[in-house]
């Protein structure tokens, strides 16, 4: 499996001229799927922290673009890092805003984490689950079809978000102080 390191993500990313608060957003998304795979791993092993990391670093990687293209970023950032090697990568980043499967009883995957993070991320600050969602339904919720794309995406968010804590010994209003601690003692990001 070819998963990016930090370096080469921060070097794609440079070459892409992605808007500085795109990257200051990617980077908190990033720290978030950091703490949770570390959490989950300790009941969790399969989970891949690398590649999770990698993608939630790079899942914007086309969104600069298109302000101006209008292309669906999910997309074409995913197809992207499949044409560069990356497939396992590109298909989490392809899943960043949907989905393509909402279980409640299978196992955690590194694309419902990243998935998850980037729900958790409003601009560069980690916020309630309901904060992101109202942000996003007044940013892209101007017809019925996306109004109701929003409100099933909502639904699956939270059963998502209950999937996740429901394997951590922390609460989802816990999160932002535990990555914020997290990243203080570890000086990563």
């Amino acid at each position: 499996m070819n998963i990016l390191s930090r370096t080469e993500c921060f070097e794609l990313i440079k070459t892409m001229n992605m808007m500085d608060h795109i990257i200051d957003h990617s980077v908190m998304v990033s720290n978030v799927t950091l703490f949770l795979c570390f959490e989950l791993k300790k009941n969790l092993q399969y989970i891949n922290t690398e590649l999770a990391t990698s993608a939630a670093l790079l899942h914007d990687i086309t969104k600069t673009r298109s302000f101006c293209t209008k292309e669906s970023h999910s997309e074409t950032g995913g197809s992207l890092l499949m044409d560069m090697g990356y497939p396992e990568v590109g298909n989490i980043i392809r899943q960043h805003v949907l989905l393509d499967f909402y279980k409640t009883d299978s196992p955690i995957s590194e694309q419902e984490i990243v998935n998850y993070s980037d729900k958790r991320v409003l601009h560069d600050r980690i916020v309630s689950l309901d904060e992101r969602l109202e942000y996003i339904r007044q940013r892209y919720g101007k017809t019925n079809e996306f109004k109701n794309r929003i409100r099933i995406m909502s639904q699956n968010t939270l059963n998502l978000e209950n999937k996740i804590f429901s394997r951590l010994d922390i609460a989802p209003d816990q999160l932002s102080n535990h990555v914020i601690n997290e990243i203080k003692r570890l000086d990563y990001f």
